[in-house]
């Protein structure tokens, strides 16, 4: 009997998403429903865990899995898709010896048992976490080391790139870089040795640094996303403590130490683009992987991100697979407004529905908008896996939204943009199929959230995290 955890889905139709595709594809897309816009023109790339197990041992969590990149290539109502891993020495290594050699950030241990983990420190660069094309580079990211370079025509691995020697081995660069609509690609890294120091980074689209900060931060910092608006960048610091010692001893994963302190507030980091002080405001203990978006009212700055009560962190002895999604805290929107004269710090609900991967038009980021994009739960209250696409007009709370069905589960909505205003463009989501077994590619108009094409693939893909588009072309 097939256990059904809520009226929207079952749990062994979601975890048919969190298989390992071991195959490697490269083909036109021919089984297609609705029509494939004619002047959608350019590459879709995403990034996620394609592999999430070796030599029979499962990995603890998909965020230890592999990073597999995507292409879609669109040109003249015609699809073309292909996918690679990221071949990382590591990779490679594995692959070789089918087993796992290294310890997974997220819980994932080698074979043998804490004797045959304790004091091994060594990363592994999974290159699994977002994607990215800018000036004539293909960038495969994961926030705890530099990128790797990809060939963007054939997806082949060229290597790890240090940006001109800005990013040295064992220090971060983050999967989450934002882009300016002035034209500038901003980024952060964070050290943690010995003390925490955010570092900034601002290129044009040359490569070529524009500016560079760095900064010691009180505490642990764990940073996987940020604000940047016109004059600020803005970063939340979780209110979570590390205790090292049971990662150490081959007992757990690095981020297993993490510990939610709920006596503690969480941390506004408020650092001036030219140039400053790092200013710290205090709001309610709340985590935050991700935000919507940021920008500066009067004397104001107005954040939207999505939060949970606490850390929803996967225990040692806890199967992902079989997760209650109603033990974890759910993913809500927020909007926090900062007042840089008063220190005053407000925080109102935006969306009670349980919601990840917010994306705005490409203009509007870091500016005064209106309408977000996310990712959502079929049900409007309980947290479980996202199921639908949804368009929110911030201010006035209007919803669109669409659903994928009972056996659909999505992933991260990108935003593809043609023309100025917020509603003009496409979204564009992989959804997992649970009664197929196979994947598709949903395009959604995104003025009212309805599909126009969906394009079915003959295998799956692994639920993703996160992607990009670019109008420059590349297929067969």
């Amino acid at each position: 009997m097939t256990a059904t955890t809520s009226f929207s889905y079952r749990l062994d139709d979601w975890r048919g998403g969190h298989r390992t595709q071991p195959q490697e594809f490269a083909y036109w897309i021919e089984d297609i429903t609705g029509t494939i816009p004619a002047d959608l023109t350019g590459t879709l790339f995403r990034n996620g865990p394609g592999r999430l197990d070796r030599g029979g041992q499962k990995y603890h969590h998909p965020f230890d899995g592999d990073g597999m990149i995507n292409q879609v290539s669109f040109r003249e109502g015609r699809a073309f898709y292909r996918n690679r891993y990221v071949q990382t020495p590591e990779f490679q290594a594995e692959q070789r010896a089918n087993k796992i050699l290294y310890r997974g950030v997220f819980g994932t241990l080698k074979p043998g048992g804490w004797f045959n983990n304790i004091f091994d420190l060594r990363l592994k660069n999974i290159a699994n976490t977002n994607v990215i094309y800018w000036g004539g580079k293909l960038l495969a990211l994961w926030e705890a080391a530099p990128p790797y370079r990809l060939d963007p025509q054939t997806l082949d691995t060229l290597g790890l790139d240090n940006l001109g020697g800005l990013v040295p081995n064992g220090q971060g660069f983050s999967a989450h870089p934002r882009i300016d609509p002035q034209g500038f690609l901003v980024n952060f890294g964070v050290q943690t040795e010995p003390n925490s120091q955010i570092n900034l980074y601002e290129f044009d689209q040359s490569w070529q640094l524009v500016r560079q900060q760095e900064h010691p931060i009180n505490g642990f910092a764990f940073l996987h996303d940020f604000i940047v608006t016109e004059n600020y960048y803005i970063f939340f610091q979780n209110p979570v403590n590390f205790n090292p010692l049971p990662y150490v001893l081959g007992w757990t994963g690095a981020a297993q130490c993490l510990q939610f302190d709920r006596e503690q507030p969480t941390r506004i980091l408020v650092i001036p683009r030219r140039g400053g002080a790092v200013r710290v405001f205090l709001t309610d203990p709340c985590f935050v992987f991700h935000h919507a978006n940021g920008y500066e009212q009067g004397n104001e700055l107005v954040l939207d991100s999505i939060c949970y009560s606490h850390f929803p962190t996967i225990d040692q002895q806890t199967d992902y697979q079989t997760i209650d999604f109603a033990s974890l805290p759910s993913g809500q929107l927020r909007r926090f407004r900062v007042n840089l004269t008063t220190h005053r710090v407000t925080n109102t609900l935006l969306l009670e529905r349980c919601c990840e991967f917010p994306q705005v038009h490409p203009q509007r980021v870091g500016r005064a908008y209106q309408r977000v994009y996310l990712g959502v739960a079929a049900d409007p209250v309980a947290n479980a896996p996202l199921q639908g696409i949804m368009a929110l007009d911030v201010p006035t709370g209007r919803q669109k939204l669409w659903l994928a069905g009972s056996r659909g589960f999505v992933s991260e909505p990108v935003f593809v943009p043609r023309g100025e205003a917020e509603d003009q463009g496409w979204l564009i989501t992989f959804v997992y199929n649970a009664a197929r077994q196979c994947s598709d590619i949903v395009i959604l108009d995104a003025a009212d959230v309805t599909p126009v094409a969906t394009l079915h693939l003959h295998h799956h893909i692994p639920y993703g995290l996160h992607g990009s588009f670019t109008p420059v072309l590349f297929d067969a």
